[in-house]
């Protein structure tokens, strides 16, 4: 399989003013997916502009007619399965069966915090983890069967009907995030792609080739979950999300460094590089030219 090159577009722009022509163009560039990030609220986008994700996605669904859509990542910290899954219904309904949906534990930033009451703690690793040890399960099954009745530890279901189910048979794709024991067993039982950043604790002071080398380790965890699972993991997607390894912003300085980075990926056995579309003035900042020269030249160079 080729690589393929997808990109994420945060929800900061107002739709009519800059929104709906960056997921225009994402398809005229010729990208296989545009994602968004599926969250309250996102570090320094904290005090400005941002907007909600199945919106934002419902009206992409409408502007464009070739390109998948999808979230990196949805997760337990504010969604509920049960209407989760009506939302994902409809939204593969509306674009025609061009949605994947990537779920992850979550994290410990602000969606984590936003519905808290005054003086309740927000859950641990652990906790996050073993909620979305129940979430996707259930989400699995609300997507795949007419009706579901659930009484677990975190979620319940009582005769949640969701007629007449996705589009997409036996429901839309899950790219499941996870780098941990229990998360890669979710991905080897309910995935059909897996999601990485690399390893966090290498962003700060790690390498390139420090980083290449956890990403091989976690690939190879992968494999083995998989394994475990009697599936053969070429049957998963791996997806690998820049921006938060070592390299930074440095793959987006020019083609030839991007086809580099790619290259080197590529032969960990990952199938899609997904870069951030630029934004002005943070973290994501890259020239606009180069950037579109990578989207429309990089994956003839990969061959």
């Amino acid at each position: 399989m080729s690589l393929r090159l997808s990109t994420v577009i945060l929800p900061y722009l107002r739709w009519h003013e800059g929104g709906r022509s960056a997921w225009q163009r994402a398809e005229q560039l010729g990208f296989h997916t545009a994602f968004t990030y599926d969250h309250l609220a996102w570090r320094t986008f904290r005090e400005g502009p941002w907007y909600g994700a199945v919106p934002t996605l419902t009206a992409a669904a409408g502007a464009t007619d070739r390109l998948r859509l999808g979230t990196l990542v949805t997760s337990p910290n504010f969604r509920h399965p049960v209407a989760l899954a009506k939302e994902l219904i409809s939204l593969d309904d509306i674009s025609g069966g061009r949605i994947t949906l990537g779920i992850g534990a979550g994290g410990s930033g602000f969606d984590a915090t936003t519905l808290l009451r005054t003086g309740e703690e927000p859950w641990t690793p652990r906790e996050r983890a073993d909620r979305f040890g129940e979430f996707v399960p259930l989400l699995d099954r609300l997507l795949t069967e007419d009706t579901v009745s659930y009484d677990g530890t975190f979620y319940s279901a009582r005769e949640a009907y969701n007629i007449p189910g996705c589009v997409q048979r036996p429901r839309l794709p899950f790219a499941v995030a996870a780098t941990g024991p229990r998360g890669l067993r979710l991905a080897a039982a309910h995935g059909q792609a897996w999601v990485t950043t690399g390893d966090p604790k290498l962003f700060e002071s790690g390498t390139p080739e420090q980083s290449v080398s956890a990403l091989r380790g976690q690939v190879e965890k992968l494999a083995a979950a998989c394994e475990k699972a009697g599936r053969d993991v070429r049957e998963l997607d791996k997806v690998l999300l820049t921006g938060f390894t070592p390299d930074r912003g440095r793959p987006l300085e020019s083609l030839d460094a991007f086809v580099d980075f790619a290259g080197r990926h590529g032969e960990l056995g990952f199938t899609d590089i997904v870069i951030h579309w630029p934004i002005p003035d943070s973290d994501f900042a890259a020239d606009e030219k180069v950037f579109e020269q990578i989207a429309l030249e990089a994956v003839a160079q990969l061959g």
